[in-house]
């Protein structure tokens, strides 16, 4: 398999990010890893293996990112303005910094993807920016800032919250209809540390009925848990409707 690490000075962060590409073609892919994990995660526990046959095909394309979670979403204990403005610093990382490098590999419009605390990103990063992306494939998220936040909320906060600013957004708001051309698929299992998961995605799923959004929100059975097992499972069914024209 093909693959790169790209090393880069993120302005917003004040840091080096890193971003490593798997394969050389076909649409690409942001992709957000688990809660903490830095950009060996998709390989270090065997996503890119599982995916190989459509990395190495050209089919698509994987550009896996490094989180700050650790200082955002994470520390329960920190101060929340400081974590908050953290997520919206990482969000300007990834819209400012790192699509432009994936733009840069490969013109063709990128899906977003992600696991966990990763399906979390994708969600933010793909509602707050539609024009920019062909869809998300979201897997076991837990779309509650105040799950993470013990329901403290400010302005920053807000724009990362998609349980708060869907539920606002206007009718005649053009991202609905961006969304609506775009593919949405969300899913969940119901098995052991899912529990939060499926709350929240029961939420995200009335929101999305309320304001006419077409997303696919799909409920996996109570034997299917939140583990890379069955990611892996999920990834390889709803990957194949993403990449439908």
């Amino acid at each position: 398999m093909q693959k790169e690490m790209v090393t880069q000075y993120s302005q917003a962060l004040e840091r080096e990010m890193h971003i490593m590409i798997y394969g050389w073609g076909g649409v690409p892919f942001l992709c957000f890893p688990t809660q903490d994990s830095l950009c060996h995660n998709y390989e270090d526990f065997g996503m890119t293996d599982q995916l190989a046959d459509f990395i190495d095909s050209g089919r698509i394309q994987l550009f896996v990112v490094d989180t700050v979670d650790w200082e955002s979403w994470s520390p329960k204990d920190g101060i929340p303005e400081w974590r908050a403005a953290r997520q919206e610093q990482y969000h300007r990382y990834i819209i400012d910094e790192a699509m432009p490098l994936i733009r840069s590999r490969n013109p063709q419009t990128p899906g977003v993807t992600g696991f966990s605390m990763g399906a979390n990103h994708a969600v933010i990063t793909f509602l707050r920016r539609p024009d920019l992306f062909r869809g998300v494939i979201a897997l076991s998220g837990v779309y509650d800032t105040d799950y993470f936040f013990d329901g403290w909320m400010n302005d920053v906060l807000y724009q990362n919250a998609p349980e708060r600013f869907l539920l606002n957004m206007a009718a005649d708001h053009p991202y609905i209809r961006l969304y609506n051309e775009r593919k949405m698929i969300l899913c969940v299992g119901q098995g052991a540390w899912e529990e939060d998961g499926v709350r929240s995605l029961r939420n995200l799923e009335h929101i999305f009925r309320e304001k006419g959004i077409h997303a696919w929100c799909d409920f996996w059975g109570y034997d299917v848990n939140h583990d890379w097992p069955w990611w892996f499972r999920q990834m390889r069914y709803f990957l194949p409707q993403l990449l439908k024209e």
